[in-house]
Parts: structure tokens; sequence; C-alpha cells
């Protein structure tokens, strides 16, 4: 089984540092947190049951980086339909979480090797698009942008 998880679930990482998927959940939001219990219960059907489980936390899936962010986050149509043929056809592992993020350079994530998918693409090549680029990356923000703010997340449970 593939699952479709989300970055989302370790945003609140700093931007400047990176992150495996065998490190402690850091969600971002509700969404994140959300994430994390979907992980924990396909965790749960691969010990008990034998299910075999793919969690691909994908990254930002867009034509084209739209914002700076995604100068680490993007994940081209490209890189994504290989991540999925490539979870869809591995061996049985029981249960793994990988990111699904294009080779992009200023990624924020380790890139599997364990499913034999390698991505292509980097946003890097849309980075004039971005001129602000060098001050987001330099920053000591978390990976989740604005998202892990907290005025975010208040705003989306008190309305």
């Amino acid at each position: 089984m593939v699952l479709a998880s989300s970055n989302r679930l370790t945003g609140c990482y700093p931007a400047a540092e990176i992150v495996a998927p065998e490190m402690p959940p850091r969600p971002d939001g509700l969404y994140g947190v959300s994430k994390v219990a979907v992980e924990a219960l396909a965790r749960l059907y691969a010990d008990k049951f034998g299910l075999s489980v793919v969690c691909l936390r994908i990254g930002s899936l867009e034509d084209e980086p739209g914002e700076v962010r995604h100068l680490a986050t993007w994940l081209s149509p490209r890189d994504c339909a290989g991540f999925v043929l490539a979870s869809l056809t591995a061996p049985d592992i029981g249960f793994a979480a990988f990111y699904a993020v294009s080779a992009n350079s200023r990624r924020f994530w380790k890139l599997p090797d364990e499913i034999g998918y390698m991505p292509r693409d980097d946003a890097e090549r849309y980075a004039d698009r971005f001129p602000d680029a060098d001050a987001f990356f330099a920053g000591r923000g978390p990976q989740g942008g604005d998202y892990a703010a907290a005025d975010y997340t208040l705003r989306h449970i008190t309305s």
C-alpha cells in the first residue's frame, strides 16, 4: 500500500536542518498532526497484520514552484509519478516512510534510496523568480513557513 502522507508532518524543524524520515515528527499544524496519526495507524497495520506500507511524505506538488519555499519542497509531476511507481513496485518492505521531493538543491529532506527511485528535477532552475530566496533560506525560520506560525493555527481553531 502507498499512503499519501505530507511534509507537514515535520514542518517545525528549522529550514537549515536536513530531516530524515526516522526523525521524530514535528508537525507544523493540525493537518500535520493528522498525518502523524495516519502514519501511526499504517504502522499498526504493518506490525499486526503484515501489510506492506510505504508512506510518501509529499512535498509541494506543482507544475512549477510557485513560492520561495518551493525551492526546497517542490515535487514535479514527473518525480511524483516516479516515487509512486517505485513505491508500488518495491519488494515487501514492511513499513517505511520517505520524502517524495524533487532533487532540489535547497531541499529540507533526505532523499530515499531504498525504493530505487532518484528524482530528476530541481527547482533551482526557477530560482530567478524568487529574489528573496537567499534571505528565506538564510533565516532561522521553520521549514513549514507561514503554516508553522502560531497565528496560522489559532486562526483555524478559533473561527
